[in-house]
């Protein structure tokens, strides 16, 4: 634009005339804004990610063709006394002074929409005195050059509105697929609104912090007495209608692309104000490396839609990888689609969301336990229910299912996941503690230290529950996690490097005593569907009315978290919402079952270190375990009992629970001990309904009954050992048979016997 050129060309001789007679003269070059450079992003192992273009989307308008109220947006919200003021506004210069006196921190400028146009023409981006007495003397010799109506088209073709957007015309065209002239008012606000910081307000990435923004630009609009009531009202209930993101621009990895996005933006080495780091992003040519693995995050999004085949009715899920070693991030899903979902697909479950996670905390409050001498060998009764007097209260604490543990030790506390028990221990350890060690183990969500703590009450992330459990993976020496390891500039020089911070979070002997629980937990315990034929230690978490469920586990080489909920709430996850209904032992732990058994196919087994402090051994009966496969769509546990090594047979039946397509028995029964390369016999249900008897294997005795009983079936229990004496001793006080066998048809009235080792459970 002809004005355009001819303004700086009076920008560089008023620099001269505004800075000589106080100081040195300085050359100035008007470049609006400099050459963009794209800047790259690449895997750990060399393989781009994705380029971020540089490419400036530019398209200049005349200022008659912008509407009104678009104008009066822009003003309203970054320079209200714009119209009356000549350059620089000495009342909102002191208004900010005074503010920022007040908080000790600069919460507020002064600068007018001139000295804006100034800033961002003369590339001025040092904060000294100098610079502002310079913005000034340039703003007020503009303002005596140029009305204020061309001092506005300077600045409404030039502003940065995120995106790759300069100019309201470019911005109007990315974000609303229209030209500037179509915007409505409550466009025309969120426009205006991006000005002050485009990422942080980005209607893509965070939609609620782009309404809030909004929402001010229409007050203000209102309060200056540009739009009625009515209008302002109407314009704050508008939907925002985004276009959609161009395909060109999708990538692998959106999630994990995203955090190192914010990593740049949050991070002062790469300019002393955020709009410098977003400029430097988009524009300056940088080289960023990451800590992706691409194999293992193509893996992890498969197994996410093998488990989650139903994306229209499905939960969604989260997952994060880590290697305990580093703190690298491996691998990370955030959602279901980063692409294809608007605004709120762009919510990362993974770091943003979080949760209550249920008894996935209680290894946690565990290792606190250990730090203060507590041994594995303490043992707590663990009632169905139990009442426990606090403060001006009484907390009223249930088992999963109100099974009643008998007395336990914390090993079987923990394998089997006894809130009543672990309700007490946390009172020995003490709230505060024990979010304490949560803390130093790597959980950085704000931590309430009250006692329902233990059962995962607190909202934490995946992030931080896989970096907590990548602590005890660790053994006890936590690294923080790590997106970016390297970026270089233009030139190639490098501009950042990280630098690990290994601390130690608790006792090497802590760390150990509580992997070789944890391994329990999945070998006999609440996770026997994360199996994989290795070493594997982890612990399963279901929230309150099964609207989360987790699973967070690790090998000696990696730790992964998976996280199961909806992402618009917490939903409970039951029939009819869900097909089945959904605990950590399931959906989560299947997921991570799937990925890991992928992820680790070529990696040596490896065992844990043994542990100093000795734990009671688990069930050491041979031969490969059926893995449970009931309730799983047919193609999942096909695929998940031949990775295992068996040869699958299917046969339909009718059946009342499950809906057609998914497993409903498998023979050998689930859990069960098999030859490796025999057959398993699948049971998919057809359709029809019909009753039949529910899986209760490795129940407690009441815990049999009542599912029995539920079905409207009579039960017998007969009090007798199994015939191999450590499989008795391993499931003392647990239903070892059932007849007619788990998944027979039956009808209401008839018998059902189970059989029960003698002893106490746990």
């Amino acid at each position: 634009m002809r004005r355009v050129r001819r303004l700086g060309a009076v920008l560089i001789a008023a620099s001269a005339l505004g800075t000589a007679c106080t100081y040195e003269t300085i050359d100035l070059a008007p470049t609006l804004p400099p050459n963009a450079q794209s800047s790259t992003i690449v895997a750990a192992d060399g393989s781009e990610i994705t380029v971020l273009h540089g490419i400036e989307n530019r398209v200049e308008i005349a200022f008659a063709d912008i509407p009104e109220h678009v104008v009066d947006a822009v003003v309203a919200i970054e320079d209200r006394r714009y119209f009356n003021h000549r350059g620089v506004d000495l009342r909102a210069v002191i208004r900010a002074a005074w503010r920022n006196v007040e908080a000790g921190d600069v919460v507020e400028g002064g600068s007018t929409i001139t000295q804006q146009y100034v800033k961002n023409a003369m590339l001025l981006t040092d904060r000294t005195v100098d610079r502002k007495i310079q913005e000034a003397s340039l703003a007020f010799q503009i303002e005596r050059e140029y009305t204020k109506e061309e001092i506005l088209e300077f600045y409404l073709n030039t502003v940065y509105f995120g995106a790759g957007a300069y100019g309201i015309e470019a911005a109007s065209q990315t974000y609303f697929g229209k030209a500037v002239g179509d915007l409505t008012l409550g466009e025309a606000a969120l426009l205006a609104g991006l000005i002050k910081a485009p990422s942080r307000y980005d209607p893509y990435t965070d939609a609620e912090a782009a309404v809030a923004r909004r929402s001010l630009v229409i007050d203000a609009l209102e309060d200056t007495g540009r739009v009625s009531a009515v209008d302002a009202e109407s314009a704050r209930t508008e939907s925002i209608q985004l276009v959609a993101s161009d395909p060109e621009l999708t990538y692998p990895a959106g999630y994990f692309v995203e955090e190192v996005k914010q990593f740049i933006f949050d991070n002062e080495a790469f300019g002393a104000t955020r709009e410098e780091r977003v400029n430097l992003l988009f524009s300056g040519g940088l080289r960023i490396e990451t800590t992706l693995d691409p194999d293992l995050q193509r893996q992890a999004e498969h197994a996410v839609s093998l488990v989650l085949s139903d994306p229209a009715a499905d939960p969604d899920a989260a997952v994060v990888t880590i290697d305990p070693t580093t703190g690298h991030v491996l691998a990370l899903v955030g959602g279901r689609d980063f692409f294809g979902g608007g605004p709120q697909s762009r919510f990362n479950l993974a770091t943003q969301g979080r949760r209550p996670s249920g008894s996935a905390f209680k290894p946690l409050v565990l290792a606190a336990a250990l730090e203060e001498g507590i041994t594995l060998n303490e043992r707590y009764p663990a009632p169905p229910s139990l009442e426990i007097p606090i403060t001006n209260d009484v907390w009223e604490v249930s088992n999963y299912g109100e099974t009643d543990g008998g007395t336990v030790d914390l090993v079987d506390a923990t394998v089997y996941s006894y809130n009543t028990a672990y309700a007490q221990l946390v009172m020995d350890v003490g709230p505060n503690d024990a979010v304490a060690t949560a803390r130093a183990l790597g959980v950085t969500a704000p931590l309430l230290a009250v006692p329902s703590a233990v059962l995962g009450a607190n909202d934490v992330s995946p992030l931080d529950m896989t970096s907590a459990y990548g602590s005890l993976a660790n053994e006890g020496v936590h690294h923080p996690p790590v997106f970016v390891t390297r970026v270089l500039d233009a030139n190639r020089n490098v501009l950042w490097e990280h630098e690990p911070t290994p601390r130690r979070a608790v006792e090497k002997s802590t760390a150990e005593a509580i992997t070789a629980v944890l391994q329990q937990v999945v070998a006999r315990g609440t996770a026997v569907n994360a199996r994989i034929g290795r070493p594997v230690a982890g612990k399963t978490g279901t929230g309150q009315g099964w609207a989360d469920a987790w699973f967070v586990g690790y090998t000696p080489d990696l730790v992964t978290g998976v996280w199961v909920g909806f992402a618009e709430g917490q939903i409970p996850m039951v029939p009819p919402t869900t097909r089945i209904r959904v605990t950590g032992g399931g959906w989560p732990a299947e997921i991570w079952q799937l990925y890991m058994t992928s992820a680790l196919a070529e990696t040596p087994i490896v065992d844990f270190p043994e542990p100093g402090t000795p734990t009671p051994a688990s069930d050491s009966v041979g031969g490969q375990r059926v893995t449970d496969t009931i309730g799983m769509p047919e193609l999942l546990a096909t695929e998940i009992l031949t990775r295992a090594g068996f040869v699958v047979v299917v046969d339909t039946v009718p059946d009342t629970q499950y809906p057609a397509g998914f497993v409903v028995e498998s023979m050998p029964a689930p859990e069960s001990l098999a030859e490796g390369g025999s057959e398993v016999l699948l049971l998919i249900a057809n359709g029809d309904q019909v009753g039949r008897v529910p899986d209760v294997l490795g129940r407690t005795p009441e815990s049999a009954r009542r599912a029995i009983e539920r079905g409207r079936y009579e039960v017998e229990i007969i009090d007798e050992a199994e015939s191999d004496p450590d499989g008795a001793a391993a499931r003392a006080g647990l239903a070892w048979k059932v007849e007619p066998r788990s998944g027979s048809v039956l009808t209401a009235g008839d018998v059902v016997t189970i059989w029960v080792n003698p002893g106490e459970s746990g």
